[in-house]
């Protein structure tokens, strides 16, 4: 168990802040991602930008 340990990477848990945003970005409509220029791609960065403000 020690070697699976010491090698085995942590996994990152997502703050609920994270989470909430992710959900929130993944729930805009088609037309609303055209108006703010957001691709896909770009959810998990934008979320944890979002995540990240007070």
């Amino acid at each position: 168990m020690f070697l699976t340990e010491l090698f085995s990477r942590p996994v990152p848990r997502e703050t609920p802040r994270y989470a909430v945003a992710l959900r929130f970005v993944e729930s805009l409509s088609p037309a609303d991602r055209f108006d703010i220029n957001v691709k896909p791609a770009d959810f998990p960065r934008l979320a944890r930008e979002m995540a990240r403000r007070n």
